[in-house]
C-alpha cells in the first residue's frame, strides 16, 4: 500500500508540475510534501530519540502517529493516574527530514508551509534556517511564510523536530494528560500553498436566515484601488447575489454586505449549501480567486427557553466523537470521516460533539453537506491552556473552521478545562459570533445560559430542567462495555423532548478507542476500562445500542407495541422533527410470513405491500398513519412498516405480530404420532418415550436428568427447571396417561405453585409452570443447564438480532434471526457483533444448533426472554449485573443495565429512570414452553397438526 501510495503521489506531483509550469494560476496552488491521509503517505527520513527503533536514522510514513509506525512507546493519557506520582510520560522527540523542489515560476508568489496537525511541540527549519516560533498544541492548523527561505527549482531540505510532550505545562495539562491515547508525530498532512503576492488570506462569513450576507475578507499586500468581488452561488451553480468593494490605503480587511431573497436555509434536516466565489483584482484583471461553501442560518440562545436555529427550537440528539482509526490512531482519511457521519445520522442523530479537539476538515465538510449540528471544541481535558498558549490556538481553530454552517457552538474546553480569558477570543475571528459553551462536569457552572453538566441521573436531570438554565448535556449515559448509551435513553430523551428548557444531549461516545499495538503483535488494546466507551467498535462494528438509539431517536415516533384486537389500519404517530412535516417522508407497509425452523433460511417472506400517504403532521405534532390493508391481512404472520426521510434514507422499520404465539406455532408444534407415549419407571426416575425421543425426570427433585433420541443418542440439556428467583422445594410427582399424551405433575412447596410435564406421541414435550413472587427481583423464570461449548449457534423467531436489557429493548424488531456462537464481550476483542450470549426478547421459538444435534424451544405466551449462557454488561471487580443460575433460561423478567459512573457502578440503575427500575413482582406468573429434542421436521411432512387449544394444567380427574 505504501509503495503504491508513493507512486500515486509522485504522479500527482508530476501532474502538478506540468500544470504549474505552463500557467499562472489566480487560485491557490498546493504541493503536498507529505501524503494526504493514512492511506496515501510519503516516506520521510526519521530519527526517534527514545523507545522502539530509536537512536538512528531510518524512514517513516507521513502523515502518521509514530507509535503506529513502530517507534517510541505507547502512553494512555491517564497513565499517571494508573502508575502513580512517579510516572513520567515518554519524553520522545521525532526528527524528520525531507527533500523537495518547487517550480521556478513560484518565485514571484507568496509560499506558506502548512501543517494541519502535529503532536505536540513542532520546531521547523528550512534549508538550515528557522521558519518561525515553535508551535505548541497538537490539533490545530499552523503555517509559516517561507517565501524567502526556499530554493526555487532546486533542492530544499525540511527539518522538523516534534516533541511528544510540550515544554508548556498547560498544553500537556489541556491535551496530553487526558482520558485518551497520547501519540507523537506529524499526524495530518504537510503541504506548501502558493498564492499571488496580492491575495486573500482567509474569509469569515455571516449568513443569516433572513438572507443577509456579511463577509470579512482578509487581504495580504492588496494595492490601493483593488476590487474585492463576492458572488453568491446556489446549488444549481447560478449566481444569486453579487457585492464588491474597492480597497483603500493599507487595507488588510474589507467587509462585504448584501442579501438575497428567500434563501434555502441550512439545518441538520435541510443541509442546503451555497458557495461564495471571492476575487481580488485591479483594472479589470483578476489577481486572486477563492471559493468557499457556507449556509444561511441563524443561531440563538433564548435564555430560560431553548436553543433556536432559524427561529425554531431544536433539541440535540448527539454523540461524542474522537478522531480515530485502530491501525493509524488519529491519522484518518475522508472515507472514515464520511462513514462516521453516515453512522451518526444512521442512528437518527442530528448532532456531534468534537471531543476534545477540532477534527479533520473533511469531517466538518460532511457534517455541512449531510446535516449534523457540531460542537467544535478547543482542547482542555479537565485542565485548561494558559492564556499565552491558548490564545493562538483559538485563532487557528476558528480561522480554519468558522465558515462551516454545521458548527453552531464553540466549546471552550471540557470538564473544568476552561480558560475564561479565552471566551471572548472566539468572536474576534468568527464574524457570525456563534455562542461559546463550557462542557463541564460540575453543577453550577452554566455559561451563556446553557448548563452542560455531565452524567446527571434521570431525577437530577428533572431538577436541572426545572431550574433557570437551558440544559444541554454534553456527556451522558457513558457507554463503556454494554452499559449506558441506549440503556435508559428513552426516558432521558422523553424528558428533554417534553421539557421547555431541555435541549437534548450527547452520549459518550461513538466508538471504542482500540489501538492496534505494534509492540504487542498488533493486538487491539482499549486500555482496560478506559477506552471501550463506544456504541461502535474500533472498526465501527455496531453494538446493540446502535439500533436501539436508532428507534428511540426516530423522528417518526411510533410507540405502538402490539396491534389491538380491533386494529383498523390506524397507527398513531408523533413528529419529532424540528423542521420537517411528516408528509415529506415516505412510508411502506408489508405483510410477511416468517420462515420456520429447520433448513430454511432466516428472515421472512413478503406477501403483499403498499405505500402510505401521510397526512400533514407538523413538527412536534401528533397524528395517524392510515394503512390501506387488503381484506386478507389477518392471514399473514406479521405487519411491517418502514419510514423513510425526505432523502429516501430508512429511519426505522417496525414489525407487529398479526397472529398470536399459538397461531404462529400451529404449523410447527405437532401432537399426533404413530404410537402412544411409553412410560418407564424406576425407583429414582421416570422416562417418557415417543417417536424416538426420550426424556427422563428425577423422582428425587423433579428435574430433567436425561435426554435421548434415535439420532444423537444422549443430549446434555437438563438440570431443570429451576426457579431463578424465589424458593421452591420438590415434594413429589405423579404421572398418568391423558388421552394419547402422558402427564407428569410435579409438586413443590414455596414459590413454585404448579409444574407439569406432558409428552405427546409426536415427541414434542410441553412444560407448564406457575410461580408466585412478591417483591423486587432482578429476573424471574426458570433455567436449565447445557454446555456452551457444544453450541454452534441459534435461530429464533423473536426480537433481534441483538441482545437486550430491561431498559434497552428498542431496536430489536420481530423476525427470524440467526447467529453463530461467539465469545464477544462487548468492548473487547473479538469485536464480533451481534454478541451470541445474552438476553433475547419476545421469543416465539428458538432452534439450538449443537454438536449433539438440533433442539427447539417454543412458547405460545407473549414476552418470553431467553437467556443464553454467561455474559455480563459491565466489567469491574465484580462483573455486573449478576446472572441467573444455569446456562439457558426462560425468563419473564430481566434486569436493567447501568453505566460506568458512580450512581450505577454497583448496578444500582434505579437513578436512570422508570425503565431502569428493578422488577417489582406481585402475584402469579404462568408460562407454557414446548420442547422438541430431535431433528426438526418440516411442516409439510405431517398434515395432522393439532396444537393444544388450551395451555392449562391437566387435572387427573378430568382425564
Amino acid at each position: 500500500m505504501r509503495k503504491t501510495s508513493a507512486i500515486l503521489l509522485a504522479l500527482c506531483q508530476l501532474l502538478f508540475w506540468a500544470t504549474s509550469a505552463t500557467s499562472q494560476s489566480i487560485n491557490k496552488q498546493v504541493q503536498y510534501l507529505s501524503g494526504t491521509d493514512n492511506l496515501h503517505t510519503t516516506t520521510w527520513d526519521f530519527w526517534c530519540t527514545g523507545g522502539r527503533k530509536s537512536g538512528y536514522w531510518t524512514n517513516i510514513q507521513v502523515p502518521s502517529c509514530w507509535e503506529q509506525q513502530g517507534f517510541g512507546a505507547y502512553n494512555y493519557g491517564r497513565d499517571y493516574v494508573t502508575y502513580g506520582k512517579n510516572f513520567r510520560f515518554a519524553d520522545e522527540k521525532g526528527i524528520y527530514r525531507y527533500q523537495f523542489t518547487v517550480p521556478a515560476n513560484w518565485k514571484d508568489k507568496t509560499i506558506n508551509l502548512v501543517f494541519e496537525g502535529s503532536m505536540t511541540d513542532t520546531e521547523v527549519k528550512l534549508n538550515g534556517k528557522s521558519v518561525g516560533r515553535t508551535h505548541q498544541g497538537s490539533f490545530y492548523r499552523f503555517m509559516y511564510d517561507v517565501t524567502d527561505k526556499l530554493n526555487y527549482n532546486k533542492s530544499n531540505q525540511l527539518y522538523v523536530t516534534v516533541n511528544k510532550m510540550s515544554a508548556d505545562g498547560s498544553v500537556n495539562n489541556a491535551e496530553r494528560l487526558a482520558d485518551y491515547w497520547i501519540f507523537g508525530g506529524i499526524f495530518r498532512p504537510v503541504y506548501l500553498e502558493a498564492v499571488p503576492q496580492q491575495h486573500i488570506s482567509h474569509i469569515a462569513i455571516d449568513a443569516k436566515a433572513n438572507g443577509s450576507f456579511a463577509m470579512n475578507v482578509f487581504l495580504k499586500s492588496a494595492a490601493v484601488g483593488s476590487e474585492v468581488i463576492a458572488e453568491i452561488i446556489n446549488n444549481k451553480n447560478q449566481v444569486v447575489g453579487t457585492v464588491k468593494k474597492t480597497t483603500a490605503a493599507n487595507d488588510t480587511l474589507v467587509q462585504l454586505k448584501t442579501s438575497i431573497n428567500h434563501p434555502l436555509l441550512w439545518t441538520a434536516e435541510t443541509p442546503n449549501l451555497y458557495s461564495v466565489r471571492v476575487s481580488l483584482g485591479k483594472n479589470g484583471k483578476k489577481l486572486y480567486q477563492t471559493t468557499e461553501k457556507f449556509g444561511f442560518r441563524t443561531i440563538e440562545i433564548r435564555k430560560q427557553d431553548g436553543i433556536y436555529v432559524n427561529g425554531v427550537k431544536i433539541k440535540m440528539k448527539g454523540i461524542n466523537r474522537h478522531v480515530w482509526w485502530p491501525e493509524s490512531g488519529r491519522t484518518v482519511n475522508a472515507s472514515i470521516d464520511l462513514n462516521d457521519v453516515k453512522l451518526i445520522k444512521g442512528m437518527n442523530m442530528n448532532a456531534v460533539r468534537c471531543s476534545h479537539y477540532p477534527p479533520d476538515q473533511s469531517f466538518l465538510r460532511y457534517c455541512d453537506s449531510l446535516g449534523l449540528y457540531v460542537l467544535d471544541e478547543l482542547a482542555g481535558w479537565q485542565k485548561a491552556y494558559s492564556t499565552k498558549a491558548g490564545t493562538p490556538l483559538v485563532k487557528e481553530m476558528v480561522v480554519r473552521d468558522c465558515n462551516h454552517p454545521s458548527i453552531i457552538f464553540w466549546s471552550n474546553g471540557n470538564e473544568g478545562g476552561h480558560n475564561f480569558d479565552l471566551d471572548d477570543d472566539f468572536a474576534k475571528y468568527d464574524l457570525s459570533a456563534r455562542p461559546v459553551i463550557h462542557a463541564h462536569h460540575k453543577p453550577g457552572n452554566a455559561f451563556n445560559g446553557i448548563d452542560c453538566n455531565h452524567y446527571e441521573d434521570y431525577y437530577s436531570t428533572k431538577k436541572i430542567l426545572a431550574d433557570t438554565n437551558i440544559y444541554m448535556v454534553t456527556e451522558f449515559l457513558h457507554a463503556q462495555d454494554d452499559g449506558g448509551a441506549a440503556a435508559g435513553l428513552s426516558d432521558f430523551w422523553d424528558l428533554h423532548w417534553n421539557s421547555k428548557k431541555g435541549a437534548g444531549g450527547f452520549i459518550w461516545a461513538l466508538l471504542d478507542e482500540g489501538i492496534v499495538r505494534t509492540d504487542m503483535n498488533n493486538r487491539i488494546d482499549v486500555n482496560g476500562i478506559n477506552a471501550p466507551d463506544g456504541v461502535l467498535g474500533p472498526h465501527r462494528e455496531k453494538e446493540g445500542s446502535y439500533n436501539a438509539i436508532r428507534e428511540i431517536y426516530s423522528p417518526v415516533k411510533i410507540t405502538l407495541k402490539e396491534l389491538p384486537e380491533n386494529f383498523n389500519g390506524i397507527i398513531p404517530v408523533e413528529n419529532r422533527y424540528n423542521f420537517t412535516n411528516l408528509n415529506q417522508c415516505t412510508y411502506r407497509w408489508e405483510l410477511i410470513n416468517f420462515n420456520k425452523p429447520g433448513n430454511q433460511a432466516a428472515g421472512a417472506r413478503m406477501g403483499k405491500w403498499g405505500a402510505i400517504t401521510a397526512p400533514s403532521i407538523e413538527p412536534v405534532e401528533k397524528g395517524n398513519l392510515k394503512l390501506d390493508l387488503p381484506s386478507d391481512w389477518k392471514n399473514y404472520d406479521a405487519l411491517a412498516l418502514a419510514a423513510y426521510d425526505p432523502f429516501k434514507n430508512e429511519l426505522y422499520r417496525w414489525t407487529w405480530k398479526i397472529k398470536t404465539g399459538m397461531q404462529l406455532l400451529d404449523s410447527m408444534v405437532t401432537t399426533t404420532g404413530a404410537n402412544a407415549v411409553d412410560a418407564i419407571e424406576t425407583d429414582s426416575s421416570l422416562t417418557l418415550k415417543a417417536s424416538g425421543i426420550a426424556i427422563t425426570l428425577s423422582k428425587k427433585d423433579g428435574k430433567l436428568t436425561g435426554l435421548a433420541n434415535d439420532n444423537s443418542k444422549q443430549l446434555s440439556f437438563g438440570n431443570g427447571p429451576v426457579l431463578v428467583s424465589g424458593i421452591s422445594h420438590f415434594t413429589g410427582l405423579k404421572h398418568y396417561k391423558a388421552n394419547d399424551a402422558y402427564v407428569v405433575d410435579c409438586s413443590y412447596s414455596g414459590d413454585m405453585k404448579k409444574l407439569q410435564w406432558k409428552m405427546y406421541p409426536s415427541g414434542w414435550v410441553e412444560l407448564h409452570y406457575e410461580y408466585e413472587l412478591n417483591g423486587t427481583y432482578p429476573f424471574t423464570g426458570v433455567t436449565f443447564s447445557y454446555p456452551e461449548n457444544y453450541v454452534f449457534g441459534a435461530k429464533w423467531l423473536g426480537g433481534g438480532p441483538y441482545r437486550v436489557w430491561k431498559n434497552r429493548q428498542f431496536g430489536t424488531p420481530l423476525n427470524v434471526w440467526q447467529n453463530m456462537n461467539n465469545n464477544t464481550q462487548t468492548g473487547s476483542s473479538p469485536w464480533i457483533y451481534p454478541e451470541f450470549k445474552g438476553y433475547y426478547s419476545n421469543v416465539v421459538w428458538m432452534e439450538m444448533n449443537t454438536a449433539e444435534g438440533k433442539f427447539t424451544i417454543a412458547s405460545p405466551d407473549d414476552n418470553l426472554y431467553v437467556r443464553l449462557f454467561d455474559f455480563y454488561g459491565l466489567s469491574g471487580a465484580k462483573p455486573a449485573p449478576a446472572l441467573p443460575a444455569g446456562d439457558i433460561s426462560f425468563l419473564d423478567r430481566i434486569p436493567p443495565i447501568g453505566g460506568k459512573l458512580a450512581f450505577n457502578i454497583s448496578n444500582n440503575t434505579t437513578a436512570l429512570g422508570p425503565l431502569s427500575e428493578p422488577n417489582k413482582v406481585n402475584g402469579l406468573t404462568k408460562r407454557t414452553l414446548y420442547f422438541y429434542f430431535g431433528l426438526p421436521k418440516a411442516a409439510v411432512e405431517n398434515h395432522q397438526f393439532t396444537m393444544p387449544k388450551e395451555n392449562i394444567l391437566t387435572d387427573e380427574k378430568t382425564n
